[in-house]
């Protein structure tokens, strides 16, 4: 094949942290590659862009180095110095040098999030959420990822069946952490039969290997009524202590049970009574471990708390909250957030009758707070509708399962005011869109209302009740 070599010098004055000559070298050749990752947007100002990396190019390697997946790119991208291989796509090949700041990112996004396929589990869990949705919904939903890559780049929680022993050394070695995992007990035996497959037990030795290797960790516990609770959870509890202070947290939140549960294992509901039970264990357990290493570790979602009928804990109890998107300490961090705004707010004619709606565990603390901003301001009226979960079953409380037609169905003949505002939970990730494919448009159109989505901060939500009140 022919080679064609052009030099490039390009000053970039603009971009202090790239050399001011950097060197690029095209030419055609063949490639022998087995991954290739197209590029899907570059970042505007960033070191990529300014080499002229543009959107449908491919990256091929980086210091000769293939790149599988995340793992490799993250890990490579952190070199002060680096030698980008990237295709055009008219096939021309063009050799990058960069020096950069070592913690300084390219600007690239690739078209795979983890630039390599998603790995579904391979589990048949006992508790799976996705094995109690009903037929019909959209094919994204019953996919089940189980996948350690997720863990690092999104916070997802692993049950390290899926992960063979390269898998955890890459972790070991590329630094990639917190790990988040899936414990649910650490009696071998028992996981077996929760998981439903017989190297579930086997697994759990995978998280010695990250504990050896000083990675750090986070996992959850989902409990199951008279399977993995009493003194089974007293056991996990008690194992899973021996890795502080590495693994950080454990979260333990009840199992969450639909409807459609027809053909799967008998599961029964937590009352009040187990609730307090529960309770009891880990307030037992967070004190000796903060004792022990200034850490509650152990902590109770905030389902129980609504279930046991008792108030959420302050604060310090969350040890900053580090299994906020696993629904431990959502509440406290709304209330408090709201307390925080609600202490900055002056004296204001505000007018307006309005209404909000939530699911079942966060409806009285909503509810609190709405009468709050009525106490503070006598002009406002704000409806608060606890939204029954028809469509999975009463048992599911969160409101990020409630669905448009719920909502519709239970709303249509109430007073809305002059506005709906409904949590940013309900919604597919930045689409107004819910779970059953009701748009907000849909819901504003059946209700005749107009419908604001409110983020998930206190703060905001005393924005959107203000927002366009104010006299």
């Amino acid at each position: 094949l022919r080679e064609m070599r052009i030099m490039l010098y390009l000053n970039y004055c603009s971009h202090s942290n790239i050399l001011n000559r950097t060197q690029t070298r095209r030419r055609r050749f063949g490639y022998m590659k087995r991954h290739t990752h197209i590029i899907e947007a570059v970042e505007e100002g960033g070191i990529a862009a300014e080499l002229g990396i543009e959107p449908g190019d491919r990256l091929l390697s980086i210091d000769g180095h293939e790149i599988e997946d995340i793992f490799d790119y993250q890990f490579y991208v952190e070199e002060e110095e680096l030698l980008l291989l990237i295709e055009k796509p008219d096939g021309e090949q063009w050799e990058l040098e960069i020096e950069k700041d070592p913690d300084e990112q390219l600007g690239i996004t690739f078209e795979q999030g983890l630039m390599d396929d998603y790995r579904s589990c391979r589990n048949k869990c006992i508790f799976c959420f996705i094995d109690q949705m009903p037929p019909g919904m959209r094919e994204t939903l019953y996919f089940k990822d189980d996948d350690s890559r997720l863990s690092f780049l999104q916070g997802n929680y692993i049950t390290l069946t899926n992960m063979s022993d390269r898998d955890v050394e890459r972790i070991v070695r590329y630094r990639l952490e917190p790990i988040n995992i899936s414990f649910h007990t650490t009696n071998p035996e028992l996981r077996c039969r929760m998981l439903h497959n017989r190297f579930a037990g086997e697994a759990l030795k995978k998280v010695d290997i990250l504990y050896q290797g000083g990675i750090e960790m986070n996992g959850q516990i989902v409990l199951c009524k008279g399977i993995n609770d009493g003194e089974e959870l007293e056991r996990s509890i008690r194992d899973l202590g021996a890795y502080l202070p590495l693994l950080r947290s454990v979260s333990v939140v009840p199992v969450g049970l639909t409807k459609y549960r027809e053909g799967l294992c008998p599961l029964e509901p937590f009352t009040k009574e187990d609730a307090k039970k529960v309770l009891e264990v880990i307030r037992r357990w967070q004190e000796k471990f903060y004792r022990e290493y200034g850490l509650h570790f152990i902590h109770a979602g905030d389902e129980w708390y609504l279930l046991a009928e008792e108030e959420v804990p302050g604060e310090e109890q969350y040890d900053g909250y580090l299994q906020l998107e696993n629904g431990v300490g959502m509440l406290r961090l709304l209330l408090n957030e709201f307390e925080e705004g609600y202490a900055k707010l002056e004296t204001a004619a505000v007018q307006g009758e309005i209404s909000i709606a939530t699911g079942k565990l966060a409806y009285p603390y909503i509810r609190r707070m709405a009468e709050r901003m009525e106490e503070k301001y006598p002009g406002l009226c704000i409806h608060v509708y606890q939204i029954r979960n028809d469509f999975f079953g009463e048992k599911i409380t969160v409101s990020g399962l409630i669905t448009g037609q719920d909502i519709i169905s239970q709303l249509k003949e109430q007073n809305l005011g002059s506005c709906l505002l409904l949590p940013c939970s309900m919604m597919k990730a930045d689409e107004d869109v819910f779970l059953d494919d009701y748009t907000v448009k849909d819901v504003s159109e059946a209700l005749q209302v107009r419908i604001d989505i409110v983020k998930s901060s206190g703060q905001d939500l005393i924005d959107a009740i203000l927002e366009e009140r104010k006299g």
